[in-house]
């Protein structure tokens, strides 16, 4: 079993976001100890971090809590849960393709900045040079 504060520190978040998502009944399988305080086990660090990766796409929590709801509904929903998935797949792979044209061009301005620095070109980015 895991406290929250087990949880926090396992996926690097806050106690506060811990709690938060149980509030928002993210966590279908919560349990509470004697004490009320929130306990958990295998089953909900799975709940965990399929949540931070539907945030990571940057999927909203009422989207969240809807595919929870149909994960609890059981098989007949699988075709839904799966369309959602697909759709935060197409946004995962447009992050990824725009991250690539950014490192792209960060490795290029850093190679044009080495030729500078070791005098194989002249600073042609810079306009006093010209």
């Amino acid at each position: 079993m895991y406290t929250v504060k087990d949880i926090a520190t396992k996926f690097h978040i806050s106690e506060h976001a811990v709690r938060y998502y149980c509030d928002e009944k993210l966590i279908p399988s919560l349990e509470r100890d004697k004490n009320n305080r929130r306990i958990f086990n295998d089953i909900d660090l799975q709940w965990f971090q399929a949540i931070l990766c539907l945030r990571s796409c940057g999927m909203s929590i009422k989207a969240i809590k809807e595919y929870v709801d149909l994960c609890l509904l059981g098989d007949d929903t699988v075709k839904a849960r799966k369309k959602i998935i697909e759709e935060q797949k197409k946004i995962i792979e447009k992050k990824l393709k725009d991250l690539n044209q950014s490192l792209a061009f960060l490795n290029y301005k850093l190679d044009l900045y080495n030729d500078i620095l070791h005098g194989k070109i002249k600073d042609i980015t810079n306009p006093l040079n010209e």
